[in-house]
C-alpha cells in the first residue's frame, strides 16, 4: 500500500510547483527582452557584388589577361589590343641565323690565362693623342692590344704601343656603310688573338677618363656589352626605317645608338657570324634612300643585338659625347674648354641620357647599372681637338684618379 500511495503524493507535488515555474519563466522573459535578429549585411553586399560582376562580364567582354583566363571570349583583348596571333613563320635565313647566334651565346668563350682588352682605333690618319694613350697604357703591357684602322692616309706613330699595329684598311666615308665595314674589319683582326676578351671601338678624338686598372676591371668583370640602344620615335630614329627590311627587321625592333661600342668576345663573334641583318642594313639603311637618310653605324648594332640578345646589353656607351647643343655634330672641346672640373664632372656622371628627335623632344634618362650597382657611366670621352693634348697631359694624373 505504501508503494502505491507514494507516487500519487509525488505527482501532486510535481503539479504543485509547475504553475510557479511557468510564472517565473514568463517574468524572466519579460524582464530580459530578446534583441531583434540582425541581418548579415556583409553577406548580402558580397552576393550583390558577385551578381553584378558576373552580369557585367557576360555583357562586356573582359580586357585583362587574368579575366580573359576566367571568361574565354572571342572578343577578349589584353590591355586594349587584340590578342597576339600565331608567331610569324621564320624564313630559312632567319632560322639559320637564330641557330648560329644561340649556339655562340650559350657556348662560354675559351678561358684565357691572360685576358686582354682590344683597343680599336678608327681614324682618318695619324692619331693626335698617342702620347696621352701611352701614359694610360704604360705598365700594363700584358693586358691590352692596339689596332689602328686609318682610312685616308698611313698614320705616323709616336708611341711604341701603336707602332706596327695598323690593320689593312679601306676608304671610310662618314654616313656610309663603309663605317660598319671598318668596324667589322677591326673586330676580325682583334679576334685573331684568343686572349682578347673585350673590344673597344675608339675614334681619333677619344681620350681616357680613368686610369687603366679602373677601365680594365670595369670591362672585364661585367657580363654585358656596352652597346648604346634606345627607341627614338622621331624622324632621325624610327623615321629612318624602311619597309624593305621586312620581314626580318620590323619597325618595332628598329633602334638607335652611338657607334662607339665596347663588346664582349661572344658578341664580337656573333657580329662576325651575321650576314643576314648585315646585308639588310647595307642595302636598305643608307643616305638618300626613299627620301630618308639612314646611317647604319647608328642603327645596325643596336637593332641587331636588341633582337638577338637584349638582356646582354647595357644600352649605353661607355664613351661620353655631348649632344646638348642640338646640332648635327656633338660639342667639340678646345684648349680653353679643358679643365680639371670639366673632366671630373664627366667622370662622375652616373645616368645615361638620350634625346629623341620629334618636334617635342624627349629627354630619356636611365641610371648606369654595373652588375646591379649604380656606377659612373663613362670610361672615355670625345670630341677633343688635337690642340688640347698639352692640357690633357698636364691634367691626366689628377683627373684619372679614382
Amino acid at each position: 500500500m505504501r508503494g502505491s500511495v507514494l507516487p500519487s503524493v509525488q505527482m501532486k507535488k510535481s503539479f504543485a510547483w509547475r504553475p510557479q515555474l511557468m510564472k517565473d519563466i514568463m517574468i524572466m522573459s519579460k524582464s530580459r527582452p530578446r534583441p531583434p535578429l540582425k541581418r548579415p549585411t556583409w553577406i548580402i553586399a558580397l552576393v550583390s557584388f558577385v551578381c553584378v560582376f558576373f552580369t557585367a562580364a557576360y555583357f562586356y567582354p573582359p580586357r585583362s589577361s587574368a579575366t580573359c583566363y576566367l571568361f574565354s571570349s572571342s572578343g577578349c583583348t589584353v590591355f586594349g589590343k587584340d590578342p597576339p596571333g600565331p608567331a610569324r613563320e621564320l624564313t630559312d635565313d632567319e632560322t639559320a641565323s637564330d641557330v648560329v647566334v644561340k649556339e655562340i651565346l650559350k657556348t662560354p668563350p675559351l678561358q684565357s690565362k691572360n685576358p686582354k682588352i682590344a683597343f680599336m682605333f678608327l681614324t682618318p690618319g695619324t692619331l693626335p693623342f698617342e702620347e696621352l694613350w701611352e701614359n694610360f697604357f704604360q705598365g700594363h703591357e700584358d693586358k691590352f692590344t692596339v689596332y689602328v684602322h686609318a682610312s685616308k692616309q698611313k698614320p705616323v706613330h709616336v708611341s711604341r704601343y701603336f707602332v706596327d699595329r695598323d690593320v689593312h684598311s679601306e676608304q671610310v666615308v662618314w654616313g656610309k656603310f663603309s663605317m660598319v665595314e671598318a668596324e667589322k674589319r677591326l673586330l676580325a683582326n682583334a679576334l685573331l688573338d684568343p686572349d682578347n676578351q673585350h673590344f673597344v671601338l675608339l675614334s681619333d678624338s677619344c681620350i681616357p677618363l680613368h686610369n687603366f686598372d679602373y677601365v680594365y676591371n670595369y670591362l672585364m668583370y661585367t657580363n654585358v656589352s656596352f652597346i648604346d640602344c634606345f627607341v627614338d620615335p622621331g624622324p632621325h630614329g624610327t623615321g629612318r626605317y624602311s619597309e624593305h627590311m621586312l620581314p626580318e627587321v620590323e619597325k618595332k625592333d628598329f633602334r638607335k645608338g652611338s657607334q662607339w661600342f665596347s663588346m664582349k668576345r661572344q658578341h664580337a663573334i656573333v657580329m662576325m657570324a651575321d650576314s643576314l641583318y648585315y646585308t639588310k642594313f647595307k642595302l636598305y639603311c643608307r643616305p638618300n634612300m626613299d627620301g630618308r637618310n639612314c646611317y647604319s653605324d647608328e642603327h645596325y648594332l643596336p637593332t641587331f643585338f636588341q633582337m638577338k640578345d637584349p638582356s646582354g646589353l647595357a644600352n649605353w656607351s661607355v664613351t661620353y659625347v655631348d649632344w646638348s647643343e642640338g646640332k648635327w655634330h656633338p660639342r667639340a672641346y678646345r684648349t680653353q674648354d679643358v679643365t680639371y672640373d670639366l673632366l671630373r664632372n664627366i667622370t662622375s656622371i652616373a645616368e645615361s641620357t638620350h634625346i629623341t628627335s620629334e618636334d617635342k623632344k624627349q629627354l630619356l634618362t636611365t641610371p648606369c647599372l654595373w652588375n646591379g650597382m649604380k656606377r659612373p657611366c663613362f670610361l672615355f670621352a670625345r670630341k677633343f681637338y688635337p690642340e688640347t693634348l698639352g692640357k690633357l697631359l698636364q691634367l691626366f694624373s689628377n683627373y684619372t684618379k679614382v
